[in-house]
C-alpha cells in the first residue's frame, strides 16, 4: 500500500490534518490502534480559539459547531468571594472563543472524512514508523492476523503522549522539558444547566475550581485535589458540597446538581519535546507537548501544529518547495512555548500549592487584584486566552 502522508492517530489533530490534506488533493491514510467507538467515548475539553474554528471550517466540518457551539465573549475570575469578568471581546478588538466539546469536533471530522471517501484504518495494532531518517519512510501495523506496510513520503505523528511516533525517535535526538504539578483535577460531567453562561475560574483557600459546560444542558465542573485522592472516595454529594465552598455565594446558591455520568481525576503537567521534526516524520499535538488545562490550550495547540504542517506539505506538493516543512518545528515550537508559559502562569495563579506560605498567598492575591484592575494586564490575559496569531 502507498500514500503520500501516513497519519498515525485519529484524534482531532490527525483527523483535521487528514481532511485538510484531502481537500488539497494530497493522498493520506490515517491509522489508529483503537476503534471509532472508543475514540468517540473519550471526554475532553472544548474551548476553541477562532483560529481553530477557522481550520475546522476549512476542513468542511464546521456546520454543527456553528449551529450548536456556544460563543463566549468573556469569563470570570472569582476570588475574595466576588466575580471579576474578563471582557474578551472588548479587550481584543472583537475576538471570542467557542465552547464545543472535543468529542463533537472529533465526530464532525470523522463524518466529513467518511463522506469524502478518505481512508482510515481502525484497530491497527503495533503501528510503527520506520526509516523516517531516510528518503523512503514507511509505517507497519498488524490487523486481521497479518502485518501490513504503508510506504509514504511523510509521516505525521498525531498519536498522543503515549503513542509510538515520539517513542521511535532515538533518545539522543530529542530533548524533553517537563514540569509535574503537585495536584490534579477531579472533574465530573452532569446533565444540568451550567451555573453561569460563561466559564468561572475560582481561586479559593480550599483550592481551585472551574465551572465549565459542554452545552446549555450539560455541565463540566472541576475542583483541585491531591494526587493521591481516589475516585471512589468522592461521592457526587461530596463533590457538589466541595464545589459550593469554593464558589462565590451567589453561584453556590444557584448551582443545580444531579448525578454525574462521568467522573475522573487528571494529573497536571507541562511537557515539551524538541524538535518536532525528524527527517520525514513530524510530531503533532500531544505527541510533542502537553499543557495543564487551566489555559484551555491543549486542542488549540494541536490545531496550530496542524496549521503549520498542512501549509508546509501543501507548499511541498503544490510548489515543489520545502521551505514550509523545513520551518515547521521552529514555527510550531515558538507558539507552543508561549502557550506553555500562559498555561503555567494561569495554573500557578489560580491554584494553591502544598508549600504555599502566607507570603506566597499574599503575592497571589495581589497578582489577581492587579490583573483584574489593570486594563493592560487584563488585555495580556485576554490576548493569550483567545489565542495568539497563527
Amino acid at each position: 500500500m502507498r500514500t503520500q502522508v501516513a497519519i498515525i492517530g485519529s484524534g482531532p489533530s490527525g483527523l483535521l490534518l487528514g481532511q485538510l490534506l484531502t481537500g488539497a488533493g494530497i493522498d493520506n491514510i490515517i491509522l489508529d490502534r483503537v476503534g471509532k467507538d472508543y475514540i468517540l467515548g473519550r471526554v475532553r475539553a472544548g474551548v476553541l480559539e477562532e483560529g481553530t474554528v477557522g481550520l475546522i471550517d476549512q476542513a468542511g466540518a464546521g456546520a454543527r459547531l456553528h449551529a450548536e457551539g456556544l460563543p463566549h465573549t468573556g469569563f470570570s475570575l472569582a476570588f475574595d468571594g466576588r466575580d471579576h469578568r474578563i471582557d474578551l471581546r472588548g479587550l481584543t478588538g472583537g475576538k471570542r472563543v467557542m465552547v464545543y466539546g472535543q468529542t463533537e469536533v472529533t465526530r464532525d471530522l470523522m463524518e466529513r472524512r467518511e463522506a469524502s471517501g478518505a481512508r482510515t484504518i481502525y484497530e491497527a495494532a503495533n503501528v510503527t514508523p520506520h526509516d523516517f531518517d531516510t528518503g523512503s519512510p514507511f509505517v507497519t501495523y498488524e490487523k486481521d492476523g497479518g502485518t501490513h506496510r504503508i510506504d509514504c513520503d511523510f509521516i505525521a505523528g498525531c498519536d498522543g503522549f503515549h503513542g509510538p511516533s515520539r517513542n521511535a525517535v532515538p533518545k539522543s535526538a530529542i530533548r524533553v522539558f517537563e514540569k509535574i504539578y503537585p495536584f490534579g483535577w477531579l472533574g465530573i460531567l452532569a446533565e444540568v444547566a451550567p451555573v453561569s453562561d460563561e466559564l468561572i475560574y475560582a481561586n479559593h483557600p480550599r483550592g481551585f475550581a472551574l465551572c465549565s459546560m459542554r452545552s446549555a444542558t450539560r455541565s463540566r465542573y472541576y475542583i483541585q485535589c491531591a494526587l493521591d485522592e481516589k475516585i471512589e472516595d468522592w461521592s457526587d454529594d461530596r463533590f457538589w458540597d466541595e464545589l459550593r465552598r469554593r464558589l462565590p455565594a451567589h453561584h453556590a446558591e444557584a448551582l443545580i446538581t444531579a448525578p454525574s455520568f462521568e467522573k475522573s481525576i487528571a494529573p497536571l503537567r507541562s511537557f515539551v519535546a524538541e524538535p518536532m521534526r525528524f527527517g520525514s516524520m513530524f510530531l503533532v499535538g500531544d505527541a510533542a507537548h502537553i499543557v495543564p488545562p487551566t489555559g484551555a490550550k491543549g486542542l488549540n495547540l494541536a490545531a496550530s501544529d496542524v496549521h503549520y504542517l498542512f501549509a508546509g506539505l501543501r507548499e511541498h506538493y503544490r510548489d515543489g518547495s520545502d521551505a514550509g516543512i523545513d520551518a515547521y518545528s521552529e514555527k510550531a515550537l515558538a507558539r507552543v512555548w508561549k502557550a506553555v508559559r500562559f498555561s503555567w502562569w494561569m495554573t500557578t495563579m489560580m491554584h494553591r500549592f502544598p508549600d504555599t506560605g502566607e507570603f506566597d498567598q499574599r503575592i497571589q492575591e495581589a497578582e489577581l487584584d492587579y490583573l483584574t484592575h489593570s486594563r493592560a494586564a487584563s488585555t495580556a490575559l485576554a490576548e493569550n486566552y483567545v489565542g495568539l496569531p497563527l
